[in-house]
């Protein structure tokens, strides 16, 4: 039901919904840990973000990205992919694709909350 209201929610003509251009909803699932990198992202956070939709679903998508806010496992964040994840001060410069800015503490769709962190 969630996810068909914001399907209904007005978008600029030829907008599109693509995870590459938006702010995305995702859930943490894990850590990647790697010893050997590149020098920019030494000391980087790294983290294995599923894609939800604003009922909680995973939508099948996953993405690693720069933890900018210190999300925990389990944690609702939000994400941007691609040239905006290198926009804040944890990724600039640095060779990232994606990166969590913000740990979600609720969602309202319509004036209904959809989703309140735990």
């Amino acid at each position: 039901m969630v996810a068909r209201a914001l399907r209904a929610l007005p978008r600029a003509a030829g907008a599109s919904c693509s995870p590459r251009e938006h702010m995305n909803l995702g859930k943490v699932a894990g850590t990647v840990v790697s010893t050997q990198k590149d020098d920019k992202l030494v000391g980087a956070k790294l983290q294995i973000v599923r894609q939800i939709d604003l009922d909680g679903s995973e939508t099948g998508s996953f993405v690693v990205a720069i933890d900018a806010v210190g999300a925990g496992p389990g944690e609702v964040v939000l994400y941007a992919s691609g040239s905006s994840a290198r926009q804040t001060p944890v990724t600039k410069d640095k060779p990232a694709d994606a990166v969590i800015m913000a740990i979600v503490d609720s969602i309202e769709v319509d004036g209904a909350i959809v989703y309140t962190k735990p």
